[in-house]
């Protein structure tokens, strides 16, 4: 067991997203997950390092520090000697500094500040689009989707939508293939219009058997056989109609994402 912690003066959602990457190129390694933003005090520093501390005693190995802090006070008080740190300010500003021939503005919560308001509100706009399109919820409103996520249910089109809308301002609707599309064999009239928005979800059968038996236990939704017959049906449904489709067993979904983006090429 390998105790992490990922630190920021702010969200920490970058530091942690980097950090994870670098971690996984480690899969035989079992790591213990910290994850402590806004630490934009020394006190509040302070504080965490007696968790660290804490952490380094209780399993006799040094922790692995990911910070990125960028008031020096701050960020030096994990240069520790019962611990790993890594700050990626620390590692990279100063080139980048020295490429561009000018010093860093040392400022604060840059990378997630509201820095364009056009782009905020678009997100804003596809996140409250995804959201009254779920999952066939209404259709009146494909016209201005940007894509449109087919698959059987449970197969993640929902977070799916959400997280396009959220990082990239994508408006993502989605439906679920319900029992008589998936008897009769055809893709739904109504979705025939918007064919070239269509992209579709797949998964293996084992997966999607473990996700609805923890939704709905011992039902026939659950069933091993319910999940083979209708995911081999919806399979068929976007071959013939020629609608790309990726198989999300083993996929993220950032990197279900970034297939969709670059298959029906969205921006």
């Amino acid at each position: 067991m390998k105790c992490v912690f990922y630190i920021s003066d702010r969200t920490g959602i970058t530091t942690e997203s980097i950090g994870n990457a670098l971690l996984t190129q480690f899969p035989n390694i079992e790591f213990k997950k910290f994850f402590i933003p806004f630490i934009d005090s020394e006190s509040r520093a302070d504080n965490v390092l007696v968790k660290i501390y804490g952490k380094y005693l209780q399993y006799n190995d040094r922790p692995i520090i990911f910070t990125s802090i960028m008031n020096p006070d701050i960020r030096n008080k994990f240069q520790l000697d019962y611990a790993f740190h890594i700050d990626f300010f620390e590692a990279f500003i100063p080139m980048l500094e020295s490429e561009l021939k000018q010093s860093a503005s040392k400022a604060v919560g840059m990378s997630h500040g509201m820095t364009d308001e056009n782009k905020y509100y678009k997100r804003i706009d596809a996140i409250d689009f995804s959201l009254y399109n779920d999952d066939g919820a209404t259709v009146k409103n494909y016209e201005q989707a940007d894509v449109i996520l087919v698959g059987v249910s449970r197969v993640g089109k929902t977070p799916t939508c959400l997280y396009l809308a959220v990082n990239y301002g994508i408006k993502a609707a989605n439906f679920p293939f319900a029992e008589l599309d998936l008897v009769n064999d055809k893709l739904p009239k109504f979705l025939v219009p918007y064919h070239h928005k269509l992209f579709g979800l797949t998964i293996e059968v084992d997966r999607l058997h473990h996700i609805r038996t923890n939704r709905l236990p011992n039902s026939k939704y659950a069933d091993i056989n319910t999940c083979k017959i209708e995911i081999k049906a919806a399979e068929h449904i976007m071959t013939i109609n020629n609608i790309p489709f990726v198989n999300v067993s083993k996929k993220s979904i950032e990197e279900i994402s970034v297939a969709i983006m670059q298959q029906i090429k969205l921006k």
